[in-house]
C-alpha cells in the first residue's frame, strides 16, 4: 500500500457461470476500512455471512481477509461453491498478491473481498480457478492509479459479462 492509501479494486475472470466478480478494499489496520471490516464480520444477515478466509483450517491468509458473498446463498451447491472453491480461489489470489509485491506489508493491513458466486454455477475447479486470477487482478488494479483517458476512451462502447448494448453487438 502506497502511503497507506485506502485501495479499491475490481476485476471479472472467466466466462459463464463460473465466472468470477470480485471487489476489494485494502486498507491499513486502525483506519476506516477496519472499522467496515469489523462491523462487516459482526452483522451477518440473511444470506449473507462474512467470514475469514483462510488456506487451511486455522491459517487465515495475511492481510487478514473478509469474504462478502454478493449473492445470497440459494442451494446447498452455491453454499459448497462460495465457501468452498470461491474461498480458496480468494486466498490463493491474496497470497499470489503477497507473494508478486502487490501487497508488501500484509500483516499491517486488512481486505474486505465481496465475492460473486452465480447460484446456478457447477464446476468447483473453475470457480477456484476464476476467483484465484479475480482476486490477484483486483488487487492489482487497487495498487495502480486509474487511466482516466483509457476509461474515457471506452465511454462510448461500455460492455460486461452480462451485458453487452444494442448498439455494439
Amino acid at each position: 500500500m502506497a502511503g497507506g492509501v485506502t485501495e479499491f479494486g475490481e476485476a471479472f475472470a472467466g466466462s459463464g457461470t463460473e465466472a468470477a466478480h470480485l471487489n476489494t478494499i485494502l486498507g491499513l489496520k486502525g483506519g476506516p476500512v477496519e472499522i467496515a471490516w469489523s462491523t462487516a464480520l459482526a452483522t451477518p444477515r440473511e444470506g449473507h455471512a462474512g467470514f475469514v478466509v483462510v488456506a487451511q483450517p486455522n491459517k487465515p491468509v495475511q492481510p487478514m481477509t473478509l469474504f462478502v458473498n454478493k449473492a445470497m446463498i440459494a442451494s446447498e451447491r452455491h453454499a459448497t461453491l462460495t465457501w468452498g472453491a470461491a474461498q480458496l480461489g480468494v486466498a490463493s489470489g491474496v497470497l499470489d498478491a503477497v507473494a508478486d509485491g502487490v501487497i508488501s506489508n500484509p500483516t499491517d493491513c486488512l481486505l474486505i473481498a465481496a465475492v460473486w458466486v452465480d447460484p446456478s454455477a457447477e464446476d468447483a475447479d473453475l470457480v477456484y480457478e476464476f476467483n484465484r486470477a479475480a482476486t490477484r487482478a483486483s488487487l492489482e488494479r487497487g495498487a495502480e492509479q486509474p487511466d482516466i483517458e483509457a476509461l474515457l476512451d471506452v465511454r462510448d462502447a461500455p460492455i460486461n459479462g452480462y451485458y453487452i448494448p444494442p448498439s455494439l453487438r
